[in-house]
């Protein structure tokens, strides 16, 4: 896997001769359980030095995911949904916290998944919540501070600081993957003109450069290809003027 980075490294000389930075943060979805997968993003976070914020399904995680990440701290737990399942209809994008369902079932759950990780992460769970597929009705965003959440985290770059009072957004903007066509590497070039673009917008104040720049990525499904570009790039930004942020374990209280 061949690709040329001269157009985001020339991007990054930018930032470092007009001495700015940006924050950076990895997010990676969909873990239940140690696997050999979470093995090589362990590894992998290690190798580079900066930390993952891991988003667990809460129904299926398991305790020895718990006990993996006991011993590994730079696995960081953060919600994501409760049972990652579709409840939306078949002419809509999937989701499972936009409103198809009565409200108070749904907080319920998204209050249910807090509850259970905590269980599982009493001193590491960070009061974010990330919601399957990245979708969530406006409705029901407004109403996690209720439930302790302190973060919402979606994709793309953020409209507004908060997404509802008393809640942060903090999304992710970089995914590797070709969801729509191979399920592999997307394309190479496509991706780094991307992440290009997301930090001209910045630098030139056209987007909102104190919300952290998120690579998003899901190691169930990764094959060599992604996690070649996922390292390559990573370096490429940390080789850059990034600074790492990651997610407080609270800031405005917990009501559990």
């Amino acid at each position: 896997m061949m690709a040329d980075w001269r157009i985001l490294d020339e991007e990054l000389a930018i930032w470092r001769d007009q001495g700015l930075s940006f924050p950076l943060w990895w997010r990676d979805d969909d873990a239940i359980a140690p696997t050999p997968q979470l093995d090589q993003l362990s590894a992998l976070s290690e190798r580079l030095g900066i930390s993952v914020h891991l988003a667990i399904i809460p129904r299926d995680a398991t305790s020895e995911l718990a006990t993996y990440m006991a011993r590994r701290p730079n696995l960081i737990p953060v919600v994501h949904g409760w049972a990652h399942e579709n409840h939306a209809p078949p002419e809509e994008k999937k989701s499972e916290f936009r409103v198809h369902r009565p409200m108070e079932t749904i907080l319920q759950d998204a209050k249910a998944g807090k509850t259970r990780l905590r269980s599982l992460f009493p001193d590491s769970l960070r009061p974010m919540f990330v919601p399957p597929w990245n979708r969530i009705a406006p409705e029901i965003a407004a109403r996690l501070p209720d439930l302790g959440y302190e973060i919402l985290s979606t994709a793309t770059p953020r409209t507004s600081a908060q997404a509802a009072p008393g809640l942060e957004q903090v999304n992710t903007h970089i995914d590797p993957i070709d969801w729509r066509g191979s399920r592999s590497l997307a394309d190479p070039a496509a991706l780094i003109q991307k992440a290009t673009a997301l930090l001209r917008d910045r630098r030139e104040r056209h987007a909102d450069n104190s919300e952290p720049l998120g690579v998003l990525t899901h190691h169930l499904v990764h094959d060599q290809d992604i996690w070649a570009f996922t390292e390559a790039l990573l370096k490429h930004l940390l080789d850059g003027p990034a600074t790492l942020w990651i997610a407080p374990r609270h800031g405005n209280g917990d009501p559990e």
